[in-house]
């Protein structure tokens, strides 16, 4: 039997197919099932096969021209999904559903034990994302289309927080296999999004700029003045937002920061004069935490700083994040001399290649050191 062959269908590749004297098909290499149809008088067409109650079904599409192949890949997962869920193939006896697993043996023997950080990122993504596309699904009938045309879907969106809901979803079919629901993982072989490079950190100039942004705010009101101590905490420490948001008055101790819990468990983080005046000048009222809720003293503040819109466009920084404010911390801390493994200290960060990720040297940096190397060897060369 003749090797069938498959490539990568794409609109300028399917407009250059040339009709034979005899018909022929070009199938996808990422859909399987997929294909264009090209007839020896010129039409195009795309062809699907699937299989459906045990039979093996061919479906055209449309012609070629009447939508591009992202949209015949993405009818295609479709209808496999739709495929899956109404027909009904044989499973194993006691294979539970999706969210009956996650609730019993996922949850006693893996999420119990995850750091309360993690929970509570894998929490969201579960109420979210993953029980609404798969709680009602057994185990042993997600297919890999069907985690396809959700991960397709919620990319579109944020590709981001799909990569992060993907990554959970895999662990917790990797762990049904081992419980011996499944042989296979669906999200085998499926590629996460590209991570936007981490490259944007600010200027002095910019630095100064936000600064006046943050005391003119400051005069503003109590909610203001709260929200641009926390930013000027985020920018003077290089912590993360959630580690000064939810931070109490136990754990400012001596000059230091101890942080009983953050992404990477428990750490110090040491204080410079500026962040210390910042704490220093916060009530200290009945509440355990340091920004206290408005509403309810007994509750962190909820983090949504709506203030750092209104600061972006003070200070002409509208493209920075809130958490590049953190990259910032570490690029002038490798530009003041201080060593990498000393900043990744201070970040908390668990390995010296993380730091690496935020600590970048700007241009304008790297041609004054140009311009001092020069100088220091024309001096070598001249006498």
């Amino acid at each position: 039997m003749p090797k069938v062959r498959r490539t990568r269908l794409t609109d300028a590749g399917i407009a250059r197919l040339r009709p034979r004297e005899r018909e022929y098909t070009l199938w996808d290499s990422r859909v399987a099932g997929l294909g264009v149809r090209v007839r020896p008088g010129g039409g195009k067409s795309y062809v699907f096969i699937h299989t459906s109650e045990g039979r093996t079904r061919r479906v055209s599409l449309g012609p070629t021209a009447s939508k591009t192949t992202d949209a015949a890949r993405r009818e295609c997962l479709l209808r496999s999904t739709e495929t899956t869920t109404t027909s009904k193939p044989e499973t194993k006896p006691g294979v539970p559903l999706f969210a009956d697993f996650v609730a019993g043996q996922w949850h006693t023997a893996r999420f119990e034990h995850y750091k309360p950080w993690t929970r509570r990122g894998a929490r969201h993504v579960l109420a979210t994302q993953l029980l609404p596309g798969f709680g009602r699904t057994r185990l042993d009938r997600i297919t890999r289309a069907q985690v396809e045309h959700w991960f397709d879907g919620y990319s579109q969106t944020a590709p981001g927080g799909a990569n992060a809901a993907f990554s959970v979803l895999r662990r917790i079919l990797n762990f049904a296999i081992v419980c011996g629901h499944m042989k296979a993982n669906p999200c085998h072989g499926i590629r996460l999004n590209r991570r936007t490079p981490l490259t944007r950190f600010l200027s002095l100039d910019e630095i100064r700029r936000l600064n006046r942004a943050l005391d003119a705010a400051s005069r503003r009101g109590p909610s203001r003045r709260m929200q641009a101590d926390i930013i000027r905490l985020l920018l003077l420490t290089g912590s993360r937002k959630s580690e000064v948001v939810t931070l109490r008055w136990s754990e400012v101790q001596n000059g230091v920061l101890m942080l009983g819990d953050s992404k990477t468990g428990p750490r110090t983080v040491h204080l410079n004069p500026q962040a210390r005046e910042v704490l220093d000048r916060q009530p200290r009222g009945e509440s355990p935490f340091v920004f206290p809720g408005r509403g309810n003293p007994d509750r962190p503040c909820s983090g949504n700083l709506r203030l750092w819109k209104t600061l972006r466009i003070d200070a002409g920084i509208e493209d920075v994040r809130l958490h590049d404010l953190r990259h910032t911390f570490a690029s002038h801390a490798v530009m003041n001399g201080i060593p990498v493994p000393v900043v990744s200290r201070l970040l908390g960060h668990s390995s010296v290649q993380m730091t690496l990720r935020y600590a970048h040297i700007g241009d304008q940096n790297i041609r004054a050191a140009a311009e001092r190397i020069g100088e220091a060897m024309d001096q070598l060369m001249t006498g």
